[in-house]
């Protein structure tokens, strides 16, 4: 601005040049210049029309010249996606996918005593004695032992787990935890270099990426698990055991992460 009303007190002087000498020439042409005394009263009154407006225009553009760095954490390149609201985006759908993480393994747990409990039941009828019969080849009516008492329990029980339909709550819950899971831990570190401009390697962005490679191959195995592979079944059960405790042991750093979110950071 202050160059700006230095140029405009510079004195117009109407000279002649080659160019003017080509224009055609008019039937007036001193109104082609600007009388120096009109000149300077143009500019004079430039001058205080820009003194007038210099205060608001102040006011209105000064937060925008103030220190970026209070709004933007690196600086102002990729707008509010370098704010606090989307760094906190990440703990929380991750701290959703941790207890969604737990339900899913619920289910899968009530899945697999569904198909152990029919083993068990399996296994007690072996022991079932044959029922005695009269000379005349009638059933004897007697007590139900204790073998066929528990067979009993436990058809009762696993027709109460059929009617949850875990086997289906699993797969979908699993399918939603590998999809949201995977997305987010990779839009964590995006976040992360838009707010620093730079990743971190320590125990947290560890963590995560093997929590992110742990749900991958333990979804590979869902398709030998469906043909009955046991030794698949088992390895899905470890991997996400291990997945867990990775997860537990991870909640301290990212609460970590999150009050420096905080400390540099600000709204939005």
């Amino acid at each position: 601005m202050a160059a700006t009303l230095s140029l405009l007190k510079l004195p117009i002087i109407c000279q002649k040049s080659p160019l003017r000498s080509k224009l055609p020439i008019l039937s007036n042409p001193n109104n082609l210049c600007i009388h120096k005394d009109s000149n300077k009263r143009l500019v004079n009154q430039t001058i205080d029309n820009l003194k007038s407006a210099a205060l608001p225009l102040s006011t209105v553009t000064l937060p925008f010249f103030l220190d970026t760095k209070d709004a933007l954490a690196v600086g102002g390149e990729f707008g509010i996606l370098e704010g606090r609201s989307f760094a906190l985006i990440h703990p929380i759908v991750m701290g959703g996918l941790f207890v969604y993480t737990l339900w899913a393994g619920y289910l899968g747990w009530q899945w697999r005593r569904v198909r152990t409990i029919q083993n068990e039941i399996s296994e007690l009828r072996k022991q079932v004695k044959p029922t005695p019969v009269t000379p005349e080849g009638k059933p004897v009516e007697t007590a139900p032992s204790p073998v066929e008492f528990q067979i009993q329990q436990l058809t009762e029980e696993r027709k109460e787990l059929l009617k949850g339909s875990y086997r289906d709550r699993h797969f979908n819950a699993g399918s939603i935890l590998l999809g949201f899971g995977v997305f987010e831990a990779i839009g964590g570190g995006v976040n992360t270099w838009f707010r620093t401009g730079k990743l971190f390697p320590g125990p947290h962005l560890f963590a995560g990426a093997a929590i992110t490679a742990l749900w991958a191959v333990a979804a590979a195995l869902v398709p030998a698990m469906q043909k009955g592979s046991e030794t698949a079944r088992n390895l899905h059960i470890a991997l996400n055991t291990l997945n867990v405790l990775l997860f537990i042991w991870q909640i301290p750093t990212g609460i970590d992460i999150v009050f420096k979110v905080f400390e540099f950071t600000k709204w939005p």
